[in-house]
């Protein structure tokens, strides 16, 4: 026997079906069977959308400010070895001033 492996949603995909959800013109199983969702992932993004807006549903966000963290810390790293690097070549200069 092999695992099925999980769905993933869009972002977009997410929005859309917590949106219908949050008009209320449809009932929350119907939206679901129309999607080929279960009932309560669509509650569970309706709660989602009407909490925290739509920006909850955005990895790509998420994953760039990720990038940028790394890339600060690494150049905060150069940085430093700079530093240390000029601090050693000042001292080493000092007697040829």
């Amino acid at each position: 026997m092999g695992k099925q492996k999980r769905r993933q949603f869009s972002g977009q995909f997410k929005f859309k079906v917590a949106l219908e959800a949050a008009k209320g013109q449809r009932t929350i199983n119907e939206i679901a069977s129309a999607y080929d969702v279960h009932p309560n992932q669509v509650s569970s993004w309706k709660k989602q959308l009407l909490e925290e807006g739509a920006s909850v549903f955005s990895r790509k966000q998420a994953r760039e400010q990720q990038q940028q963290a790394e890339q600060e810390a690494a150049l905060y790293e150069q940085i430093g070895r700079l530093k240390m690097e000029l601090e050693w070549l000042k001292k080493k200069a000092e007697p040829f001033c």
